[in-house]
C-alpha cells in the first residue's frame, strides 16, 4: 500500500501542477511571539515533546556495521546508540551505574564493550554490566541489576528513532503512522554516509519553520538555489508528519508513463518533515542523489536550538565521489548556516522586543499552520492519551488544509 500512497501523492501533485493551484488553508493564522522565547514554554516542549515522542537521532548509514555505535547529546540526555553483533541497533543512557560517567565522548566509532572511563566498569552491546574493576575488593552486588539504562528504540527505513523517557510505553507505530513506510522507498537503508556537521541556531521552531515553508526559498535563497524552486508548497500529511512537494520538477514526466512504471526516484521528490523535528531533502549530484538529513533539537536555553546535518548518498564513497559530495555538503551547509539560520537568530532577536504580539501564518504556509497545531496539542495532552492522539490519526493542525479546497 506504501507505493500506492505514493503514488497518489504524485497525481494530487501533478493535478495541481496542471490546474496551476496550490495548497492554501482556509484562512490566515497566529502564533504567539512569545512561543518562541519564553522560557517556562520551552521548558514544557523539552519535557512534554521531545522527551516523550520518538525523535530521529540518526541514519543507519552512521553506524552501518556490527559493534559500531554513535553517542550524542539530545536535549541534555547523552545517548549511546550499539550495533550488536546481530546487527540489532540499542540505545542506551551514555553513563555508568556506579558512579555517573558518560563511556564515550559524542561521535562515532567501533567497540565491543564500552568501559567507564572513570573506575572501568564495563558493559557489554546489550548493556549489561560484564566486569568490575577489582570486584573482590569493591564487595558484594547484584551485577545483573546495575546495566545501562534502556532507551526505547526502533530502526526503520535505514532511520533511527529513540525516546528519551526510559519508562515511554508509547506506541511507536502509531506516532510513525505508516510514514516509515513511504521513507523505505527513498532507499536510505543502503546508503553511504558521506558527512556530518552541526550548526547553532535560534529557537528551535524558528528553524524548523523554515524546513516546511518553500514560501521563502526564490527570496532568502535568491544567490543560491532559490531562482530553481518555486514558493508553491503542496502539504501531504501522514499522522503528525508531513512531505512537501512542490507543482514543478520532475511530475511531468509521468503523465506519459504508466503508473506501475513511475520510479521511485521521482515518487519520493520533495522534502519529508519528520515531526517534531526533522527533514530530509535530496539533491542531485551526476547520477546519484545526496541527501540532506536535518534534525534539530532545543539548545540550552528557548533562544538557542543545535542542528545535526548527515549527509548520506547512493553514491559509493569513491575518492571521486567524495570530493564532489563535499562540495555539495559545503555548499549546504553555507545555505543553511548563512542564509536560513542567519536570517533566525536575528528574528531570535527580534520576537523579544515587544514590537509584535503575534506572527502570521498566510494560507499558504499550512505545513508550519500544522506543525504548530501538533505542538499545542501533544502539550496539553497527558501520558496515557498521548498514544491514541497518534493513533486517531486526526488532523490536529490549526486549519485543515486538504486538495481541492486549494485554490489559485
Amino acid at each position: 500500500m506504501s507505493r500506492e500512497k505514493l503514488i497518489a501523492m504524485a497525481e494530487r501533485t501533478i493535478a495541481h501542477n496542471k490546474a496551476g493551484t496550490t495548497d492554501l488553508t482556509a484562512g490566515v493564522t497566529t502564533i504567539p511571539v512569545t512561543n518562541y522565547f519564553d522560557p517556562d514554554r520551552w521548558r514544557r516542549e523539552v519535557d512534554l515533546l521531545f522527551k516523550r515522542v520518538p525523535l530521529l537521532i540518526a541514519t543507519s548509514a552512521e553506524i552501518p556495521e556490527p559493534h559500531s555505535y554513535k553517542s550524542i547529546d539530545v536535549v541534555g540526555t547523552p545517548v549511546l546508540l550499539s550495533r550488536d553483533g546481530d546487527g540489532v541497533v540499542r540505545a542506551f543512557v551514555n553513563m555508568c551505574s556506579h558512579r555517573g560517567a558518560m563511556l564515550v565522548d559524542e561521535g562515532v566509532g567501533s567497540a565491543r564493550r564500552f568501559a567507564c572511563p572513570y573506575h572501568n566498569w564495563t558493559y557489554d552491546q546489550s548493556g549489561d554490566l560484564v566486569g568490575l574493576f577489582k570486584q573482590a575488593d569493591f564487595g558484594d552486588i547484584d551485577m545483573s541489576c546495575l546495566g545501562l539504562t534502556t532507551l526505547p528504540v526502533v530502526e526503520r527505513a535505514g532511520l533511527v528513532w529513540v525516546t528519551l523517557s526510559p519508562q515511554s510505553t508509547l506506541d511507536v507505530d502509531a506516532f510513525l503512522a505508516g510514514y516509515d513506510e513511504l521513507l523505505a522507498h527513498c532507499g536510505f537503508a543502503d546508503m553511504n554516509h558521506f558527512g556530518s556537521r552541526r550548526l547553532v541556531g535560534p529557537n528551535w521552531k524558528v528553524s524548523f519553520d523554515g524546513y516546511v515553508d518553500f514560501y521563502h526559498l526564490p527570496i532568502l535563497h535568491k544567490n543560491t538555489f532559490g531562482p530553481d524552486f518555486p514558493s508553491e508548497s503542496l502539504f501531504h500529511r501522514v499522522g503528525p508528519h508531513q512531505r512537501v512537494t512542490g507543482p514543478r520538477g520532475s511530475w511531468a514526466k509521468l503523465e506519459t508513463i504508466p503508473k506501475e512504471k513511475w520510479p521511485d526516484s521521482v515518487l519520493t521528490g520533495g522534502v519529508w518533515s519528520i515531526f517534531p523535528h526533522a527533514s530530509i531533502a535530496g539533491f542531485d549530484v551526476g547520477e546519484h542523489k545526496v541527501y540532506q538529513v536535518a534534525r534539530i533539537f532545543p539548545g540550552d536555553n528557548a533562544d538557542e536550538s543545535i542542528t545535526y546535518l548527515d549527509f548520506i548518498s547512493t553514491a559509493p564513497k569513491t575518492d571521486e565521489y567524495i570530493e564532489v559530495i563535499e562540495q555539495q555538503i559545503a555548499f549546504l551547509e553555507h545555505v543553511v548556516r548563512d542564509e536560513d539560520y542567519a536570517t533566525g537568530l536575528k528574528i531570535q532577536r527580534t520576537v523579544k522586543t515587544g514590537a509584535k504580539k503575534e506572527f502570521v501564518f498566510g494560507r499558504n504556509e499550512g505545513g508550519a499552520q500544522y506543525v504548530h497545531g501538533w505542538i499545542d496539542a501533544i502539550l496539553e495532552t497527558a501520558d496515557e492519551d498521548l498514544s491514541d492522539l497518534f493513533r486517531r490519526g486526526v488532523d490536529v493542525g490549526r486549519i485543515v488544509n486538504e486538495w481541492p479546497q486549494a485554490t489559485t
